[in-house]
């Protein structure tokens, strides 16, 4: 069975940090570009990241810039999203998400598979 599982979200102050995984099963991560989206309550579904398969080519939401980082681990078939330097309009649920047909250029635009999403929420 083809599966993505996001973990890691949760509830942290402004200014703290999280890390979110994305592990795949069922699939061999390294052959899609990966992708982190996020959607908050009441507002569209936004791209925040995306990397291409083999990990050389990757991109960020001006709003992300600086203080998000993906990364990956084709050994472990997982996908990472470090978040820093919080800020309560990153409160959302985020969402990884494989692209076949971008892999080689981390292009995450033509989706094929979608995990279940974790609830990230930025407050005092």
């Amino acid at each position: 069975q083809l599966q993505l599982v996001e973990s890691g979200g949760g509830l942290v102050q402004p200014g703290g940090s999280l890390r979110l995984s994305c592990a795949a099963s069922g699939f061999t991560l390294n052959r899609y570009a990966i992708g982190w989206f996020r959607q908050a309550p009441g507002k569209e579904r936004e791209g925040v990241s995306c990397i291409s398969g083999l990990g050389s080519s990757t991109n960020y939401a001006d709003s992300v810039k600086g203080r998000f980082t993906i990364s990956r681990d084709n050994a472990k078939n997982t996908v990472y999203l470090q978040m820093n330097s919080l800020k309560p309009e990153d409160t959302a649920v985020y969402y990884c998400a494989a692209d076949f047909s971008g892999a080689l250029v981390g292009s995450c635009g033509d989706i094929d598979y979608w995990g279940q999403g974790t609830q990230v929420t930025v407050s005092s």
